[in-house]
């Protein structure tokens, strides 16, 4: 019995949440008359993750937890529900037609729904027979398991995907989520289903604890797991009676940056046209924090600056990492001496509107100052020196 999370590896709480004693073994697997004696109950103890909130079975997994298997039939209720659930999530996603895989895909009970409500379907399952069964019915389905990332599909990328009822049964979930992603393509969505853990605590249903369900997932604790393996959560609500968690994800693109480059190209413009009224080193600084450090060397203008002002003794007398410009004391400002300069660039941050203000009562217009609003600089003190 493990003391950390399957999940995040966190510690658990150290007391179980609950223990139900000589409970079956499995779910699947019926005695017969021959196997009664040796036939044990056993004792499923649940605990709660003191990191991520996960509520998890310590028990080991039923030995065959690989394997999806289903009710021998679908009612039509559950046949009514899924072609209309199947049939909108296609439509949402612009996925009529197109690859959509379905992940522990048993017998092909609803892969075959996903065919006929519009998806070029394909299925993964590692039971034989069940495979063998698909097969005979016509569809396409891969024998084998999502270990992980490693793990890759002939038929892939997939531009849809589903796992329903299955995720709760795998030991290592983690991995399975990031090799159902390494098979997507870019921007991919899907349908991802548990047993609404919420539904069960509020309806205080006690008897829903069988050893082949490791995890029992809450709206947050399947939006967390899902997020921290490469997908963003668009929607999870309670489905099917409030019997099951459905969320639907999608695969996590980069983030594209491109507008950070263009802002970065339009504001070295702004300062390059400033800098240009005025001579070599007749330029100053005023802020030694760490925005107007990253924007001297951006900006590549260290050479055409004087000096660095800043109030702060203890930066006084030092120099800026990487451009080697002195910083020195603001009280500099009053002489003609060595740190004379004609114009002066605020880049106090927050601070910037007050050291404006400072400026303007000790200097008046001796010298032009100009602060960055709105990725530029605007001049704010038109001095007398240009």
């Amino acid at each position: 019995m493990s003391d950390s999370c399957r999940i995040c590896a966190h510690a658990l709480f150290p007391n179980p949440l609950l223990v139900q004693d000589d409970m079956p073994a499995a779910a699947q697997g019926l005695p017969g008359a021959d196997g009664l004696a040796a036939d044990r109950g056993v004792s499923l103890v649940l605990r709660q993750c003191a990191g991520c909130g996960l509520v998890q079975l310590t028990n080991a997994p039923v030995p065959y937890w690989r394997d999806v298997i289903r009710a021998a039939g679908i009612s039509p209720e559950m046949r009514s529900f899924r072609l209309a659930q199947f049939g909108t999530w296609l439509d949402t996603y612009r996925l009529a037609g197109r690859k959509v895989l379905e992940v522990g895909c048993g017998r092909g009970e609803y892969l075959a729904l996903l065919a006929e409500a519009g998806a070029d379907a394909f299925g993964i399952e590692n039971k034989s027979d069940s495979v063998a069964a698909c097969r005979a019915a016509g569809l396409r389905v891969a024998e084998g398991f999502l270990e992980g990332p490693e793990t890759r599909l002939a038929d892939g990328p997939f531009d849809g995907f589903a796992i329903l009822n299955f995720l709760e049964h795998i030991p290592d979930a983690p991995r399975t989520l990031q090799g159902i992603a390494a098979n997507l393509s870019d921007g991919a969505t899907g349908l991802v289903e548990v047993p609404n853990f919420d539904m069960i605590v509020q309806q205080r249903l006690f008897a829903e604890f069988i050893p082949d369900h490791l995890y029992y997932f809450t709206r947050e604790t399947l939006t967390g797991l899902l997020e921290n393996n490469g997908f963003e959560v668009l929607d999870c609500r309670p489905e099917w009676h409030d019997y099951v968690l459905s969320a639907t994800v999608r695969k996590r693109r980069p983030l594209d940056l491109a507008p950070l480059a263009s802002s970065q190209t339009a504001l070295k413009a702004s300062f390059d046209a400033f800098l240009d009224r005025f001579g070599p080193g007749r330029v100053a600084i005023w802020g030694a924090g760490h925005q107007a450090l990253a924007l001297i060397s951006l900006m590549g203008i260290a050479p055409r600056i004087r000096c660095v002002f800043d109030s702060a003794p203890f930066k006084q007398g030092r120099f800026t990492p990487a451009t080697h410009l002195p910083i020195v004391a603001p009280e500099r400002l009053a002489d003609d001496g060595p740190d004379s300069v004609d114009a002066i660039i605020v880049l106090a941050a927050s601070y910037s509107d007050e050291v404006v203000r400072i400026l303007r009562e000790r200097h008046g217009s001796r010298f032009c100052v100009a602060t960055l609003r709105d990725n530029r600089l605007e001049i704010v003190i038109d001095g007398d020196a240009r």
